[in-house]
This record gives structure tokens, sequence and C-alpha cells, in this order.
């Protein structure tokens, strides 16, 4: 039966520990030059329904590092187009590929796809999880700190996708996720170790201090609205201080500099995103290593 990746809870914290093991070897053989053929023979369906640099990118390359075959679909270039299902469409790429990477709009359409594939879905985003990004993230703070127990991540800013992700895992991983946003834009209970509408709480003493965009993909039509009430949501300077001396500054990206984030703290010497954006690339080829047979 295929296992698939959807939220990111589908992984104990051995399976997390081992493809974040895996993860750093893989990252070390090409800084060597040392190539891999371990999914040599196999291909890999990467289905995109909205527009994607990092996600699209690292997985093209990370398949055909793994000797694999690539197939990057968009949805108007599918059936779905006119109307066949998410489910048969499981069914049908199912018959020809080793495995589904998809990019949607709902998380519905996902596990639709899931629902009757019968090879290994990967989410690559949707609206509610972004489990890949976690999945990086946790390999940055592992290069940065060591062991993941116990350390501090505090998340400022829309209780989105993203965050959600990373109070997920991050807690199958031992990592306190704190998430700070105001009325409205906060995340449902549970998930994260704490909610607050207050960022200096979230961010005190914290290791890690990470935010995202304000308006993504789909938020436009509310973009003046939401800038106004997450304002005060910025990470600068003054808000960094509040985190341990060695805290590093994480974002997903995009970044919008002087919104979310003001552009000293995006590009100083305390952030490690381009390490984040880097590490799509090693950590996705661990999961496909551990998901495609």
């Amino acid at each position: 039966m295929a296992r698939h990746f959807l939220t990111g809870e589908e992984l104990s914290r051995e399976e997390l520990g081992a493809l974040l093991d895996r993860a750093v070897e893989l990252k070390a053989g090409r800084a060597e030059g040392e190539g891999g053929d371990s999914l040599r023979g196999r291909s890999i369906a990467l289905i995109f329904e909205r527009p994607s640099t990092r996600t699209r990118v690292s997985f093209e390359v990370g398949v055909a590092e793994l000797g694999a075959t690539s197939l990057v679909l968009r949805g108007d270039e599918l059936q779905l187009s006119r109307g066949e299902s998410m489910s048969d469409t499981g069914r049908v790429l199912s018959r020809y590929v080793h495995g589904i990477v998809v990019r949607a709009g709902s998380q519905e359409v996902v596990e639709g796809l899931a629902a009757e594939a019968t090879v290994p879905v990967i989410n690559g985003l949707t609206p509610v999880h972004h489990p890949c990004q976690a999945l990086a993230d946790l390999l940055t703070l592992r290069e940065r700190f060591g062991d993941l127990e116990g350390l501090k991540l505090a998340y400022v800013g829309d209780g989105n996708n993203v965050a959600r992700s990373l109070a997920l895992i991050g807690g199958v991983a031992g990592v306190e996720v704190r998430v700070a946003s105001p009325a409205g834009y906060q995340l449902e209970p549970g998930p994260a170790a704490l909610d607050t509408m207050d960022p200096r709480e979230a961010v005190d003493g914290a290791d890690a201090v990470y935010t995202d965009v304000w308006v993504s993909m789909g938020d436009e039509t509310d973009a003046e609205k939401r800038r106004a009430e997450l304002a005060p949501y910025r990470v600068d300077t003054e808000l960094l201080a509040h985190a341990a001396d060695r805290a590093i500054v994480l974002h997903c990206l995009p970044a919008h500099p002087g919104e979310e984030i003001t552009e000293d703290v995006l590009y100083g010497d305390r952030s490690a995103v381009f390490d984040q954006a880097e590490n799509r690339l090693h950590a996705q080829k661990a999961l496909l290593e551990m998901l495609v047979e």
C-alpha cells in the first residue's frame, strides 16, 4: 500500500530523524560532486495548480539528481481543466508513474488524489499545510544547533499553512513551536506549544524567529486590511532583541522586505533564509527516497 505525505504527521519521530540524517548525507554528497541513482528508472509526476519557484525547482532538480524522470504538469494541461475528477487522475497517473507531488489550491484536492492513487502522493503545498517546507526548516535548525529536542521556535504573523506545518512537524521533532498572531489570524487550538497575540511573548528566549508574507495567493482581495492588522507583528531588530543571543531568522520566501520583515533582518548576519531555501532540495530528496519504491 502506498504511503503518502500530506500533513507531515505521517512520520514518527524516529522516521523524521532518519529522514533528516539522510538529507544531511545527500547534501554532503552533492557538495562533493557525488551523484545518485537511488530512484533510477522511476518517474515522478509534479502537478502545479499554482505558480511556484522553490517547490518546482527543488523537486525537479531533486528528482533528476536521484536518477529519476520528472513530468511537470500544470492544472490547465491535464483533463482536470475539462472536469475529470482528481480521483480518476490519481487512478490513471498511478499506472504511469511511481510517485506524485502536487501543489494545489485546496487540501481536498490533494486528499482526493491520495485517496485513489496507488503510488505515494506528496503535498507540495496547499492553503492548509506546507509539510515539505517544515522538513527544510528542521534541517536548517539541525545544521545550526545540532539536536532539535528542546529548541524554541517563534513564528510571528499570519497563522497560515506554514505556521501549522511548523507546529505539527516541529512537535514531532521535539521543537517547542510558539505562534503569535492577531485575532482572526490565529491557528486552531492544539498544534502549537504556545498560542499568543503578543509577539514578544512568543519570541522571548527563542532560538529561531520565523515569519511569512502577510498576503498569500488567494488573500489579495483584503490585502490592505491584512497589512494593517499584521503590522504590529513585523520582525525587526527590536523584536529580535527579545530572542536568544544565538537566535537565527527564518522565512520560507518569497519575502516582502518592509512588510513582514525588515530588510536589515532579512539580509543580516542572523538570517538563515537562503539555507532554508536550499534545504528544500536535500530534505525532499530524502523524502522521495523514503516513500518511492
